[in-house]
């Protein structure tokens, strides 16, 4: 028996094949006929398929792939431009309010039609109610220590949050609206304007439309907006 007969088969190894052919991105050229005779597996069944093939399938995934991702950059800027829209809409319907009242009743009307938010309060402390003539009309609520102590509570700290509502913290904070059957969910902003100016609530039935996890940009924005026109709006002691 021969040496050769004893010896162990060689293999290439097969990152050193790899290396290599990346060094040498020529070595098909003239050589067609063996790129025709690779075979690779196949990338959805049992099975081989031909490299040429194989080339073709991972092309058509990667634009399928890129069609994607542009269609979801496409229907994120539609939806972006229909919340602008509808956010520019609102301000300036706020910015008409003769009175803090209609500002209160034109956000929970433009909530409701623009949003899908059907209920809405803005509890403000009584210093910007005492000098009005008439108690304020729903969905302005005069801010007392109990409303104010809750709705710390549920802001946790923060300036803005989303949470559930139960139903008795529903017919609390939004007594003007009837409370639902289960629990609800609403987002909250502290209205601030150098000194406290109260807070806003939105609150929906559906326990899931205000998620702990949501941006509450847009809650944070409207507060900003609502504490300067509820500044500008209040009656001077002095009027």
């Amino acid at each position: 028996m021969t040496r050769a007969a004893h010896e162990p088969r060689k293999t290439l190894d097969p990152d050193r094949v790899a290396e290599w052919l990346a060094r040498h991105p020529d070595f098909f050229v003239g050589r067609e006929g063996l790129l025709q005779q690779l075979k690779v597996p196949h990338p959805e069944a049992q099975g081989t398929t031909s490299l040429l093939e194989r080339l073709v399938y991972d092309l058509r995934r990667r634009a399928e792939q890129a069609e994607w991702r542009l269609e979801q950059l496409l229907e994120s800027a539609r939806h972006n431009e229909a919340q602008f829209r509808r956010t520019r809409e609102l301000v300036l319907a706020l910015l008409e309010a003769e009175d803090a009242d209609t500002l209160g009743q034109t956000l929970a009307t433009q909530m409701a039609e623009r949003f899908q938010i059907p209920a809405v309060a803005l509890w403000c402390p009584a210093e910007l109610t005492d000098h009005e003539p008439l108690p304020p009309q729903a969905p302005r609520q005069v801010l007392d220590d109990h409303a104010g102590v809750r709705l710390a509570a549920l802001l946790d700290g923060r300036a803005s949050r989303c949470t559930r509502l139960t139903q008795t913290d529903w017919s609390r904070l939004l007594p003007h609206v009837q409370a639902p059957r289960q629990s609800g969910s609403c987002a909250l902003a502290r209205l601030t304007l150098g000194e406290p100016m109260g807070y806003l609530v939105m609150a929906s039935p559906d326990p899931d439309h205000f998620r702990a996890s949501m941006d509450t940009l847009f809650t944070e924005y409207l507060g900003d907006v609502l504490a300067r026109l509820l500044m500008r709006l209040s009656p001077s002691p002095h009027g």
